[in-house]
């Protein structure tokens, strides 16, 4: 379970999360999280959080994000809204770190969600882009459907998909979530 001031570090998308607010600290409202990306970094996929609002306030570098049709570059001091049903990616192109707060409200998921997909990178089991195996990313995706989903195909088929990947998945033995099976502490950054 995450706490606030747990750092969790994805070494394949260079990306470093700091929690700063959970959802049990603010009754699931929302989740205030800092990450800190790596130059060439960036989230894993193009995604879209279905009821969710992110916010995200640039502390220091630049951060480019493709939010929609936009193309946008954010630098220190700049804010960037990404409403509900808003295909989004970010990265960083810039020759340093780039810093950021992000407001996630509500928070529904999006803690476990991390957890897991940060989990699974620290112990080699995704791609060079920081994705699991399709099986195990449609168990994730069934349990997580409020949460992330993909900007496409259409959701309608999305679910149907997972409807048939999620249920062999669990066969194989994955599941909805994942925790590293490094000692807890070497799973968080310092």
């Amino acid at each position: 379970m995450i706490r606030s001031g747990d750092t969790l570090h994805n070494p394949v998308t260079g990306e470093v999360i700091r929690f700063v607010e959970t959802a049990a600290d603010t009754g699931g409202e929302y989740v205030l999280v800092e990450v800190v990306v790596e130059p060439n970094g960036a989230v894993a996929a193009a995604h879209v959080h279905p009821y969710q609002t992110e916010t995200f306030e640039i502390l220091e570098g630049e951060v480019t994000f493709k939010a929609g049709k936009e193309t946008i570059v954010a630098k220190a001091g700049e804010t960037v809204r990404v409403d509900p049903g808003t295909r989004h990616k970010f990265w960083n192109a810039g020759e340093t770190d780039a810093r950021f707060r992000t407001e996630i409200r509500p928070a529904l998921q999006f803690e476990s969600l991390i957890e897991t997909m940060f989990g699974l990178a620290n112990d080699g089991k995704t791609n060079r882009k920081g994705m699991p195996n399709p099986l195990r990313l449609a168990v994730i995706a069934n349990a997580h459907y409020d949460v992330v989903r993909l900007p496409f195909p259409p959701a309608w088929m999305q679910k149907a998909g997972l409807a048939m990947g999620a249920p062999l998945g669990r066969i194989l033995g994955y599941k909805p979530t994942y925790e590293s099976s490094l000692h807890p502490d070497a799973a968080l950054a310092v």
